[in-house]
This record gives structure tokens, C-alpha cells and sequence, in this order.
């Protein structure tokens, strides 16, 4: 039965992408080429002459973020469970090692960001 939902789950996942990266018609681009013409700050129109990597970089970017925020609240998470471990030496190494992996994701995060900002950057160039 279990493996019965997680195809089920699987199956529409696959769907729902597929119909989220689907593209835009070719009627309706003709309408957007007309109405974007000489037209320099709409969303839309730049969206439309986006390259094929910035859809990935934003989702990558949305991910590190992510990644980011959570390392954030572990290390303040960690920081508070070694202030209140009262000198419990099984609490105080659990806080340190908390603190350090966090700090250690949050390192990786950066690093991750920046590799994969200047790899994308160097594709679309």
C-alpha cells in the first residue's frame, strides 16, 4: 500500500513539473513580442528574454537560501541549548557539536552560492 502512494506521489510530482516548465504557446510569445516592443521595465517582458540557466540559477539560488536560513536557526538553536544545559556535560557536547556542524553548513552554504553563481555566469556569458 505504501508503495502504491509514494508511485501515486511520484506520478503527480512528475506532472505538476512537467506542466510548471511547459513553455509559453507560440501565440501568445507573437502577442508578448508585439506588446513588449520598446518596452524597457516590465517583469514580463524581460522574463520573456530570460536564458535557458536563469530559471535553474533562481531555484538553486532559492535552495541555498534555504540552506542557509536553516543553518542560521541551528546555530541559534544550538546556541540556546548550551546556555541552558546547566553544566550537563552530555547536553554542553551535544550544544558544541550543534554549533560546529551548523556553522560548518552555514560555511557550505556561502560556498555553494557563490560556486554555483559564478559557474551559471560563466555558461550564460
Amino acid at each position: 500500500m505504501i508503495s502504491k502512494l509514494k508511485r501515486l506521489f511520484l506520478v503527480f510530482a512528475l506532472v505538476l513539473g512537467i506542466g510548471v516548465l511547459t513553455p509559453v504557446s507560440v501565440g501568445a510569445a507573437s502577442v508578448l513580442d508585439e506588446q513588449c516592443q520598446g518596452v524597457t521595465d516590465s517583469s514580463i517582458c524581460n522574463a520573456k528574454n530570460a536564458k535557458p540557466f536563469d530559471f535553474a540559477k533562481t531555484i538553486i539560488n532559492v535552495l541555498l537560501f534555504a540552506a542557509g536560513a536553516v543553518a542560521v536557526i541551528m546555530i541559534i538553536a544550538g546556541g540556546l541549548w548550551y546556555v541552558v544545559s546547566a553544566g550537563d556535560a552530555g547536553k554542553v557536547t551535544k550544544a558544541k557539536h550543534t554549533l560546529l556542524y551548523a556553522v560548518v553548513g552555514l560555511v557550505v552554504a556561502i560556498l555553494a552560492y557563490a560556486i554555483v553563481n559564478f559557474v551559471v555566469d560563466a555558461l550564460i556569458n
